[in-house]
């Protein structure tokens, strides 16, 4: 049983994590080594940042719904192939090596900071697609979720540069639909994790509450501040992964 005092701190992570999530991703950044310093084995400690941060996944989904920055209908076969990607991918994730990962993960890490940083007229504004929007978001949806279900980090920031570069959306509504599908893909892991009884519900629960109050929060900073707001925030963000990835057991 955890002390009052560790759920009280726990909680606060989880708003901490549900701001920087709902804003650029990453927000597992914030919560996993958390969960794994007050004693949380790692496989649980996986299981619960998922379940902690699905609800804040949700909230600023439906606070970017509700402002008018997705239209669901038109990514529901993306929702799907999220699914199932990631469902695939939690699967056969201890059959396989994915130490390879942590090298390249971080590489792509630091050119998505390199490209929000650097990018010529990277706002707002929608662009001109490179890719059919229909055929090729769940594609995408696939791809990043399978990604997700073996390894994880920084999936928020690959679905919104996904969106961004191939199919020309503007930060904020790039940003609004990577939450959709980031949810969709945390959904599909706990689908195992859950029954395998792997959730340390105490502790889901109590930043569960914080994640209400961050996702809400960062998702309606987000939306007032737009691209000004998220791109350095999502520079920083995948500079700060990749680091930990090359650098920190």
């Amino acid at each position: 049983m955890y002390e009052v005092e560790i759920l009280v701190l726990l909680a606060f992570v989880g708003m901490a994590a549900g701001f920087v999530d709902a804003v650029a991703g990453g927000g597992g950044l914030i919560a996993l080594p958390i969960l794994l310093s007050v004693g949380v084995p790692p496989v649980a400690a996986m299981a619960t940042n998922k379940m902690q941060s699905i609800i804040g996944t949700a909230v600023a989904s439906y606070t970017y719904w509700r402002k008018g920055f997705l239209n669901l209908k038109t990514i529901i076969p993306a929702i799907i192939a999220t699914f199932c990607g990631s469902f695939l991918g939690a699967y056969i994730v201890k059959q396989i090596d994915v130490s390879a990962l942590m090298l390249v993960v971080p590489i792509a890490l630091i050119l998505i900071a390199a490209y929000f940083l650097f990018a010529p007229n990277l706002s707002d504004e929608n662009k001109k697609a490179r890719l059919n929007f229909v055929i090729f978001v769940p594609v995408l949806g696939f791809a990043i979720g399978f990604y997700d279900g073996i390894f994880g980090p920084g999936t928020g920031s690959f679905f919104a540069i996904g969106f961004v570069t191939l199919f020309g959306f503007g930060v904020l509504k790039a940003t609004a639909h990577a939450k959709v599908l980031n949810f969709t893909s945390n959904i599909a892991a706990l689908a195992l994790f859950i029954p395998a009884g792997d959730v340390v519900w105490p502790i889901a629960l109590v930043m569960m509450v914080g994640q209400i109050i961050g996702a809400r929060l960062g998702a309606l900073s987000g939306i007032r501040f737009g691209a000004k707001f998220i791109k350095p925030l999502v520079v920083v963000v995948c500079v700060v992964m990749a680091l930990k990835l090359l650098f920190w057991e």
